[in-house]
């Protein structure tokens, strides 16, 4: 399994989350993309639609139906009801459900560090979890570590 985790320096995750999603579609995985918040899953839904108007970045909300047709599903638990693969932690709120996942996003504030830190360090001992750490440079996702 994978975890990378994605500092918000210069966008945040409604700008930030979209441009995942959109390679994760070119390539045809389907995301969970969860967030304790609502008003950030109501962002989020909003920005899918908006940020990359080239891309059709199709998707829907738990709770609203056909859940399991959606390439792309927002929802406030990690409950993968549409199948997918992969897991947006958009809130910056490590949940221990998502190691079910193949790859897994964990989008942060500066404010959050400590936090992610705190989750980076928990998987030093375990040799199934691979870590990324991912800034942003000129509008673009660069691994630093």
């Amino acid at each position: 399994m994978r975890i990378g985790f994605y500092l918000l320096q210069r966008d945040p995750v409604e700008r930030a989350l979209p441009q995942i999603a959109a390679k994760a579609m070119q390539v045809g995985q389907k995301m969970l993309v969860v967030s304790g918040d609502g008003a950030l899953l109501d962002r989020l839904d909003k920005a899918l639609w908006t940020e990359r108007p080239d891309d059709f970045l199709a998707h829907g909300k738990a709770g609203d139906g056909k859940e399991d047709r959606q390439p792309i599903l927002l929802s406030q638990s990690c409950d993968a009801q549409n199948g997918a693969i992969l897991c947006a932690l958009a809130d910056g709120q490590w949940r221990d459900e998502a190691l079910q996942f193949e790859r897994v996003f964990l989008f942060f504030e500066d404010s959050q560090r400590a936090t992610a830190r705190e989750v980076w360090r928990k998987f030093d001992a375990s040799g199934d979890v691979e870590r990324e750490f991912y800034e942003q440079h000129d509008g673009k996702w660069r691994k630093v570590a």
